[in-house]
């Protein structure tokens, strides 16, 4: 377990103990889910559909909410065969009944959570969620970082992208550094894009929703082979 992350706080009903790291989190999910990564969750978190805590020293903390909602993710996908954006409709408009579970985002009153059947998030929601302030958000989205709606809500992934852009200047990398990332990341998307689109454009409507699973999937390949050749990269000491 990581330097600075607690093994144990406390234990819910069935004896498992919380906090858990991203770690133990993607060994618990395996019983169930056998390809469960690291990346396959963090993936998740960068879609919106998961909001782990955080340790005083920056490390993901999952408590019993997470992992349950980590749970019904891999099986929506499994058995029903949705796409990552139906599973986040789906949950948002969960969220929407009376009695429903709270938002997977933080949302300001400016931004209400469901709107159109799309998950969205205020400003106020964006800058919490970052730990950030005004500055730094408009230099984000100066260099194209992030992008508000024309209602000035953003999208829960938007506030992934804040947060590790947050996290990333601590280490003196700015918006104008990021900017070469967020282009690779648009070039790997357009290939994608170009993969699935005979299943987009198929007739059958089980395939044209196999064809987002599909997109997702090799995004999410895309997203581990990227980590590889960074630590490839770093030679001896990415090890």
């Amino acid at each position: 377990m990581p330097h600075g992350v607690p093994e144990v706080t406390r234990a819910d009903a069935t004896g498992e103990r919380f906090p858990m790291s991203v770690g133990a989190v993607a060994r618990e999910l395996r019983a169930e889910f056998p390809g469960t990564t690291v990346s396959t969750i963090r993936f998740f978190e960068a879609e919106g559909l998961v909001v782990p805590g955080r340790s005083a020293s920056g490390h993901r903390l999952f408590g019993p909410r997470e992992v349950e909602r980590l749970r019904r993710v891999l099986r929506l996908r499994r058995d029903e065969c949705l796409s990552l954006s139906a599973i986040a409709q789906r949950f948002q408009e969960e969220a929407s009944r009376p009695g429903g579970a709270a938002p997977v985002e933080p949302a300001d009153a400016a931004a209400p959570a469901h709107a159109g059947g799309t998950a969205r998030m205020g400003r106020a929601g964006v800058l919490a969620v970052a730990g950030a302030g005004e500055e730094q958000l408009a230099d984000w989205e100066a260099y194209g970082l992030l992008d508000a709606r024309p209602d000035g809500s953003y999208a829960p992934a938007q506030a992934a992208v804040a947060r590790l852009a947050a996290e990333l200047g601590g280490y003196g990398l700015q918006a104008r550094h990021l900017r070469a990332v967020k282009i690779a990341a648009e070039r790997q998307t357009d290939l994608v894009a170009s993969i699935v689109a005979p299943l987009r454009r198929h007739p059958d409507a089980r395939t044209r929703a196999r064809a987002e699973r599909t997109a997702e999937e090799i995004a999410a390949l895309s997203v581990r082979l990227h980590a590889a050749f960074v630590r490839s990269s770093l030679g001896p000491h990415g090890d």
